[in-house]
């Protein structure tokens, strides 16, 4: 039992690190998948499949809401601050990026890149899709 309430504080904690992430470098940020002004939910294809992974096994959800900082920051905010800084989520999710969003936070979420970087590319870019169609 507690091993199973470790797991999901670490991976709650994860999540909110997540979203603080990008390079501060002199770097491009990853524009090439940098998020991108949309209106539309057909913009994002694979924003259905990365819901699934941001309430399943990203456990996002934890710390992130649609519109309220819970633990961690808003999609809204995270999507708005990568927007802004022409910030990578995919890149951060995978570990290679600092935090951009509120770096106070990062080694809550540090924790859950034990979870993000077991998901593939297109798990990545769904979960960044999904959070580009919720932050609008």
């Amino acid at each position: 039992m507690k091993t199973s309430f470790k797991l999901v504080a670490l991976s709650a904690l994860t999540l909110f690190v997540i979203s603080c992430g990008g390079k501060k470098e002199d770097q491009d940020f990853g524009k090439k998948e940098a998020i991108e002004e949309s209106e539309t939910n057909d913009d994002f294809p694979l924003a259905e499949k990365g819901k699934e992974i941001f309430e399943g096994k990203g456990t996002c959800f934890t710390c992130h809401k649609k519109d309220v900082k819970i633990v961690g920051p808003s999609i809204q905010d995270i999507v708005k601050i990568y927007k802004e800084k022409n910030g990578n989520i995919v890149t951060f999710l995978k570990g290679e990026a600092d935090p951009l969003v509120d770096p106070t936070q990062f080694e809550v979420m540090k924790a859950n890149f034990a979870i993000t970087k077991t998901m593939t590319e297109e798990e990545l870019q769904s979960l960044e899709q999904y959070m580009q169609s919720e932050g609008k």
